[in-house]
């Protein structure tokens, strides 16, 4: 039940930033699931070895690099799901950073945070 409550939360939350923020284009709320579920998908797959990969920049960054592999995370997203589209990459980086923020004022807010 927690995992349906956070896929719904986080569709909401990329068809409300996509309304509200230029370069960021969602067909609907059904591509908004889609989306939810491939970039859920995506950070348990993916993003490990992307991470353990850039594990030297990432110290020289102090951290810093990890949005660059989230914006990254979001363009492979928008090449696999089909009426989602984001413009360039600092839009995918703004995106993934307001989307982070989002989601966790909205898992604290309903009791939903690890």
């Amino acid at each position: 039940m927690k995992l349906i409550i956070r896929i719904l939360i986080t569709s909401a939350l990329v068809l409300l930033i996509a309304n509200l923020m230029k370069g960021v284009h969602v067909a609907g709320f059904t591509t908004a699931l889609i989306v939810a579920v491939v970039l859920g998908l995506l950070n348990i797959f993916i993003k490990p070895i992307l991470v353990i990969l850039t594990l030297p920049i990432t110290f020289i960054t102090l951290g810093l690099f990890l949005l660059v592999i989230n914006a990254l995370i979001i363009i492979l997203c928008d090449n696999i799901v089909g009426g989602f589209s984001v413009d360039s990459f600092w839009t995918a980086l703004f995106f993934s950073i307001i989307l982070s923020i989002l989601q966790s004022i909205m898992y604290k807010i309903l009791g939903e945070d690890k």
